[in-house]
């Protein structure tokens, strides 16, 4: 390896095959965050790789930054505009996690209506032996409308499976697109429109708290709220309350605003199937995410192109 080699910043905690891919290709230093990177070091790295916060004063800080290689399709924490701005190319992992979530995103939807996951537990617990079969669920797919919030890639594999379910789809985005499912104009009209709502949108300042009360309120009482998108995304106060006072019928969460912190007026809500954010979370597809964050970043300091450049960054692309 070369001594001037590119110098890349990774956090301490990251994937180990990103880990192992960059420091194939070039010297790596690690910190715990990354903006703990010393002021001795800043004007060294050359790029970042994996995930974490990448705010615009951070990005001024490192003068000789070219590439930001994210390890995931969402980059909220990534001030994307700013690193167009000043020429970063900024890069994330869409397609590879698409199915995988999707996948995800359903099986959180059975869990949440036929309270899997509580039956499970009357199971192992001796319960069904001892006081009888698991009670009758008062929610179930059949008859079900299902709304999707934000149809990119991920959205698209939720509804071609809930079609083998036998389920209508309709969809809120910023833009009509050329799909066979109900268009609205709306989220709060999207929501009135179904009983179930499905968050696939990402986070950043467009959708904070764009799920609220009222959107809740248009969902209704046998409405099913699931959101593997951000946990930013929808109100967690606005949602807690609805849960609790019957506004909507039951919520599946995979995402929440302050991860790993999780409210405990949520986790004890009986109506709510929580999981700790493991929408992706496979040896196969996170493999296949860094695969794909180690090849941007070095496809971008070879030979300057990007293979998955973020919509803020493609003009960058030579």
């Amino acid at each position: 390896m070369p001594e001037t080699a590119p110098r890349v910043l990774m956090q301490s905690r990251m994937n180990e095959r990103l880990k192992a891919r960059v420091e194939a290709e070039f010297p790596v230093l690690y910190v715990d965050r990354l903006d703990a990177v010393s002021d001795s070091d800043a004007s060294s790295i050359t790029a970042i790789a994996g995930w974490g916060d990448v705010s615009s004063a951070l990005i001024d800080r490192l003068t000789n930054l070219k590439v930001i290689a994210n390890f995931g399709v969402g980059y909220d924490a990534i001030d994307a505009g700013h690193a167009a701005q000043k020429g970063v190319m900024v890069t994330n992992t869409p397609d590879v996690l698409s199915a995988e979530v999707a996948d995800v995103a359903v099986g959180l939807l059975l869990n949440t209506v036929r309270e899997l996951p509580r039956a499970e537990t009357h199971l192992r617990e001796g319960n069904w032996a001892r006081a009888g079969a698991y009670p009758l669920t008062g929610l179930t797919l059949r008859g079900r409308s299902v709304g999707i919030y934000g149809l990119g890639r991920i959205g698209m594999e939720i509804a071609k499976r809930l079609a083998a379910f036998d389920l209508p789809v309709s969809y809120y985005a910023r833009h009509r697109k050329d799909v066979p499912y109900a268009y609205e104009a709306s989220l709060e009209a999207l929501a009135r429109a179904v009983d179930t709502l499905i968050v696939a949108v990402p986070g950043g300042a467009a959708t904070e708290k764009s799920v609220d009360a009222e959107v809740l309120r248009a969902l209704g009482p046998q409405g099913v709220l699931i959101n593997i998108g951000r946990g930013t995304v929808v109100d967690e106060a606005a949602l807690i309350d609805a849960l609790a006072d019957g506004t909507i019928a039951a919520a599946g969460l995979d995402v929440f605003a302050n991860e790993p912190h999780v409210p405990q007026a949520l986790i004890d809500l009986p109506n709510a199937s929580l999981l700790p954010h493991v929408a992706s979370a496979s040896v196969a597809t996170r493999d296949a995410m860094a695969d794909l964050a180690a090849d941007n970043l070095i496809a971008w300091l070879r030979k300057g192109r990007a293979l998955t450049p973020v919509p803020e960054c493609a003009h960058l692309n030579r």
